[in-house]
């Protein structure tokens, strides 16, 4: 007879007294991340070895050792052998994943590619049929570094209407959808927009800014609650495995924040959002009337939703930013086009000056210098009617600021909202606005520099969401298919961090919540596969997303 199981049997309620008299921690964390290196981003950047999260926070960070000593007999550990960890990452521009419905362009490479697409899908569709693409490319990732004109088109779908969205500012037609839309060379052109032309005088079905409302796209057919609400779960799931836990969506409608508002109040929220909400009034009396509709209080809100600001706009986008000098390329102007103003002076100092009075942040989207001016104009008329010192007004893109744009920001308190679109656009950017332009584009390292509060973001559609991604350009200043522009515009990899970490929790008032990793935060973090000290971002896996202590993404 084996005498080991009585033993044992003996053995096993000496060994429970014992672990029951032994000093274990007075408050166990619920999990414990070790093994591995911490890059917390606090004020110098600290490395540690070890954290403990308990209730959802930050409980420790530090030694393996001391963070060990906060283990209990329900704790969890996760062991990151040669694994780094740094807050969670986030985005301060983010409408969208993908460039919703229509011919998926995201992964086309050539222009025949583009058209082979638009091709399959108009003979899918049959003769007639409308054909249209999503918004989730852009030029710069083709060889040959140029848009789709009406006349490639036509080519690619003789048969039928098309309407290549690109962007959130731009479509193109064929000759087909000009003729659906009756839009000919005598078309007036809309205030702050463009109809383009060929050299030759023919229209080449390049519709900008207002001027797509000259075009009226199906709508697509109505989802019911749950339907929208699933969409939206899988698309923060998406996110998060890319290592995101806190987004910006810079301007949406009341309906979309109700949608958010309900899938908290069903725990459904594993993304931490802070909204904008979109306006369109051109009077003080059409601000009351949207706010009052809202029926909202600014900065309303918790950790999970909380309310940012408003969205307003003045310039186009890449192709329309309102510039002080003349574009490069004439776009049939003999040389003399400064880009599209979509908000008239006037019109954008009245708006914010009554959106200071009734107490809600402005954030404007402005590309160009001359777009610039006009913000700061406006800023500066609503600070003399409400002071906007500690109210963290915002520049959303702020692709070309001058040096005298700085002691202004600066002096208003205003933060700047930064992307990395010259990481896909250089080559595009580049013949519309010169090479010098180009290279200064989003110059992070003079906004820092300057003193100016930046943050990084994507702009997702419009540009590729992944934040590692951000991270590289803004460090190497590299370009897909262009090579490096603005080399002397370069970060640090821990001013990168940053850029995309407490830089925007800081815009959302939020840095005493998030944005690093230190006691008492949040505990949303990312386990990446590698250091970024180290090794290029864009390289680096995420291992693990957490929100909240909770896993929402693992590899």
């Amino acid at each position: 007879m084996n005498p080991a199981p009585a033993r044992r049997a003996l053995l096993l309620p000496l060994l429970a007294t014992i672990w029951s008299c032994s000093p274990g921690p007075t408050d166990p964390a619920d999990l414990v991340v070790t093994g591995g290196t911490i890059l917390t981003v606090d004020a110098d950047f600290s490395v540690a070895e070890a954290m403990a999260v308990r209730d959802g926070h930050i409980q420790a960070v530090g030694s393996d050792a001391d963070v060990r000593a906060l283990v209990g007999p329900d704790t969890q550990i996760i062991e990151i052998p040669r694994k780094t960890v740094v807050p969670g990452l986030a985005d301060n521009h983010l409408h969208r994943v993908g460039g919703g419905d229509g011919v998926d362009l995201s992964r086309v490479r050539t222009m025949d590619e583009l058209l082979g697409a638009i091709t399959e899908r108009a003979e899918t569709e049959g003769p007639g049929e409308l054909v249209t693409t999503n918004s989730d490319w852009h030029e710069g990732q083709l060889r040959e570094q140029r848009l789709p004109l009406r006349r490639d088109l036509d080519r690619a779908a003789p048969g039928n209407p098309v309407v290549v969205v690109r962007g959130g500012h731009e479509y193109i037609l064929n000759s087909q959808a000009l003729e659906k839309w009756e839009i000919t060379t005598n078309t007036p052109v809309p205030e702050g927009g463009r109809i383009t032309r060929y050299p030759d005088g023919e229209l080449n079905g390049e519709l900008v800014d207002t001027a797509k409302r000259l075009v009226t796209l199906p709508e697509r057919p109505p989802r019911n609650l749950e339907e929208r609400i699933q969409d939206q779960v899988e698309e923060y799931r998406t996110l998060h495995a890319a290592g995101l836990t806190s987004i910006r969506h810079p301007g949406s409608s009341i309906e979309h924040f109700r949608l958010l508002e309900e899938m908290k109040r069903r725990g459904l929220l594993s993304m931490r959002v802070t909204f904008l909400m979109r306006m369109r009034a051109r009077s003080a009396a059409e601000v009351d009337a949207a706010i009052d509709g809202w029926g909202l209080e600014p900065q309303a809100g918790d950790e999970w939703l909380r309310l940012g600001g408003v969205k307003l706009g003045v310039d186009g986008g890449f192709e329309g930013g309102l510039m002080r000098e003349p574009y490069e390329e004439p776009w049939g102007q003999g040389g003399t086009y400064l880009g599209l103003r979509t908000m008239p002076q006037d019109v954008f100092n009245e708006v914010a000056t009554q959106l200071g009075r009734r107490g809600w942040r402005v954030a404007t989207h402005a590309v160009g210098d001359l777009a610039i001016d006009q913000v700061l104009e406006g800023y500066q008329a609503a600070n003399e009617v409400t002071p906007l010192a500690g109210k963290r007004w915002a520049i959303e893109h702020g692709f070309i600021p001058r040096e005298d744009h700085f002691p202004v920001m600066n002096r208003l308190g205003l933060l700047v909202a930064g992307q990395h679109h010259l990481y896909v656009a250089g080559p595009s950017l580049e013949k519309y606005w010169g090479r010098e332009r180009a290279e200064w584009t989003t110059p992070m390292r003079a906004y820092l520099d300057a003193g100016v509060m930046v943050s990084g973001g994507t702009d997702a559609s419009v540009i590729p969401y992944p934040p590692l991604w951000v991270l590289h350009h803004f460090v190497t200043r590299e370009t897909i298919s262009g090579g490096v522009f603005g080399e002397d515009q370069r970060v640090s990899v821990e001013e990168g961090l940053r850029l995309i970490t407490h830089a925007v929790a800081f815009l959302n008032f939020e840095e005493d919540l998030k944005g690093t990793l230190e006691r008492g935060k949040l505990a949303d973090f990312v386990v990446l596969s590698d250091d970024p000290r180290d090794v290029p971002a864009d390289e680096i896996q995420v291992e693990m997303t957490v929100v909240g202590g909770e896993t929402v993404f693992e590899r």
